[in-house]
């Protein structure tokens, strides 16, 4: 029985001498995360503005990685050097800890994540990571849409945390939505006008190259985020 699971963490980095830091990281931080016991997938992660704005947020980065089980996650965050390093330039960490319960797509042509046959019945909380790599020749209809189909998001009473990150700018974005349950990002997803013509969007312009729709059930998060409070029960 696989024992996978997936940890999500950002860092919020104030001062520019650490923003310079955080960025040479995106490029610095893959030798050492390789040869990191257990870890079967990462990618290092820049993040947008607010409201999915493709103008990059120099203050915050992602740190995506899916592990053999539990114990080797703890096992990095208690005691890598690399992760030591992270912590000590950035002000906040934030980690998700989370279980799939189903991925369709690819992420750089595979799917690495596998559905857990451990979930919790009694935790209702969801969170989805979708990521695209968008076609060139589409990269201005794309943006030029993203404001309208994330209308429904703002000030969503039922949307607790989200943030909009990439591994590239423009052309390789993610989206990362913790919700309170199934029923409400159903609601979003059924019921949203904007949203289901974002969908049709999709469909008939063809503007992804690779894509990639995953839902998590979150079971702990640590750490602190500015205006987030972490749910109860996590």
């Amino acid at each position: 029985m696989s024992q996978q699971i997936t940890t999500l963490t950002f860092f919020k980095y104030p001062e520019l001498k650490q923003k310079f830091w955080a960025f040479g990281m995106m490029q610095f931080a893959h030798s050492p995360l390789k040869k990191v016991n257990g870890l079967q997938f990462y990618k290092l992660l820049g993040s947008g503005k607010k409201n999915f704005d493709p103008k990059p947020d120099w203050s915050v980065y992602g740190l995506l990685q899916v592990w053999e089980n539990e114990e080797s996650a703890k096992s990095f965050f208690a005691n890598s050097n690399l992760y030591n390093r992270y912590q000590k330039h950035s002000s906040n960490q934030l980690t998700f800890y989370m279980k799939c319960i189903k991925a369709h797509g690819q992420w750089s042509k595979k799917n690495p994540f596998m559905v857990s046959e451990n979930l919790d019945d009694n935790n209702a909380y969801i969170s989805v990571i979708t990521r695209a790599t968008i076609k060139i020749s589409m990269l201005k209809r794309f943006w030029d849409y993203v404001p309208t189909s994330q209308l429904d998001l703002v000030d969503n009473p039922n949307l607790l945390f989200t943030a909009g990150v990439g591994e590239r700018p423009v052309t390789q974005m993610a989206t990362f939505s913790l919700w309170n349950d199934a029923r409400a990002l159903k609601k979003f997803a059924y019921r949203s006008q904007s949203h289901r013509h974002a969908v049709q969007q999709t469909q008939a312009l063809q503007w992804y190259k690779e894509e990639m729709f995953t839902r998590f059930q979150p079971y702990r998060i640590i750490g602190s985020w500015s205006n987030f409070e972490i749910p109860e029960g996590l």
